[in-house]
């Protein structure tokens, strides 16, 4: 049998979003004659990125709860219910042989219904720290795919799988596509160009950082692709009048941007840490402290530690950061150091592996 019908949730920012894009391209080209049908948040990201990638979506009135007490929360029983409502007419409707989750606050009542039906069902957790969500659809679904070991504490250890983190297609083959991607960004060749990404929703202090720096990096005669985050386009957007600036609310060709890097700037988060050891430029983390169980910081410290990129926190980036950036500028043994150590620590047939875990399950 090929013609599966596949679910898929994940959603509200980019980290759980790709991973769920990437699992579909990868199970497309096992079943090419399979339906494939995400659920999302319906006023998240999601509604725009998936129809994107070629996938049909469909939305849930759902959204998480905030950790002080407002109104927003008190719609959240009555968000939950329509969820789970919502959930059930959809995979009534369109009867999937598996559900796959991959984070975000659609994918719980998404799973929790096909669960309750015993449609076969796995997640995949990104992250050293995992998310309510998951945490709580743990006990219920088939298999657990996740990207870091120890997470016996949170999950059931026999559901478990190693497999890293997915990662879509289109970044495994840039190696050779420098000049390709500079001039699909219309970027002057003999500059180096610095990519700023500060996640799809974008990252307040980083964008303060670049915003400060703007003059040091003209200084040092570096061109710029700054992704802002589509939160603070309004507010950067002014300074694509400025020369070798470029700035963008998200971008939607990561493949040549990253292509077109020679240093790159990040936060910390499991996705972008797994898709940046894939592309193997040299990279500054300044990982985001407002996350649970500081895992950003933990997942930085673990490449830094190994000689493979640079962590600044942001309580020290106002001392360190001009410091640690002449260091890469100014060595290009230096960036070929980092870069060829941040490769090695690349799982790159994670997508893979999690899609031989739902190729078991459709077939068990």
């Amino acid at each position: 049998m090929s013609n599966y019908k596949i679910i898929l949730s994940g959603g509200g920012t980019g980290g759980h979003i790709y991973p769920a894009i990437a699992i579909a391209d990868e199970l497309k080209s096992r079943f090419p004659d399979a339906e494939f049908l995400f659920v999302g948040a319906s006023d998240r990201m999601e509604m725009e990125k998936v129809p994107q990638a070629g996938y049909e979506i469909e939305g849930l009135w759902i959204s998480g709860i905030q950790r002080k007490l407002t109104l927003k929360n008190l719609m959240f029983p009555f968000k939950l219910i329509s969820s789970l409502l919502k959930s059930r007419k959809i995979i009534n409707t369109f009867q999937p042989h598996v559900a796959i989750g991959t984070g975000g606050f659609a994918s719980g009542p998404l799973l929790k219904t096909a669960t309750s039906k015993g449609i076969p069902s796995l997640i995949q957790e990104q992250n050293s720290y995992p998310g309510i969500t998951n945490k709580l659809l743990s006990t219920q679904v088939d298999k657990i795919c996740v990207a870091y070991e120890g997470l016996e504490k949170f999950f059931p250890k026999d559901k478990i799988v190693l497999t890293g983190n997915p990662i879509r297609k289109d970044l495994l083959n840039i190696e050779n596509k420098h000049i390709e991607g500079k001039d699909a960004f219309t970027l002057i060749h003999s500059k180096h160009t610095l990519l700023v990404l500060g996640g799809s929703l974008g990252a307040r202090r980083v964008n303060q950082l670049i915003e400060e720096k703007l003059e040091y990096f003209q200084s040092q005669n570096i061109q710029l692709i700054w992704q802002c985050g589509k939160l603070y386009y309004q507010q950067y957007k002014h300074y694509n009048d400025l020369e070798n600036v470029q700035v963008h609310a998200f971008l939607n060709n990561m493949d040549m941007a990253y292509a077109a890097a020679d240093v790159i700037i990040s936060r910390a988060g499991a996705s972008s840490v797994s898709e940046l050891c894939v592309v193997g430029k040299p990279v500054i983390f300044i990982p985001s402290p407002n996350v649970a169980e500081d895992h950003q910081t933990k997942n930085a410290k673990a490449i830094a530690d190994k000689d493979a990129a640079i962590l600044i926190t942001e309580s020290d980036l106002d001392d360190e950061f001009e410091n640690h950036f002449n260091t890469i500028m100014t060595s290009s043994e230096k960036r070929q150091t980092l870069g060829q150590n941040i490769k090695q620590l690349a799982l790159v047939n994670a997508t893979k592996d999690i899609a031989d875990e739902v190729e078991k399950l459709l077939k068990q």
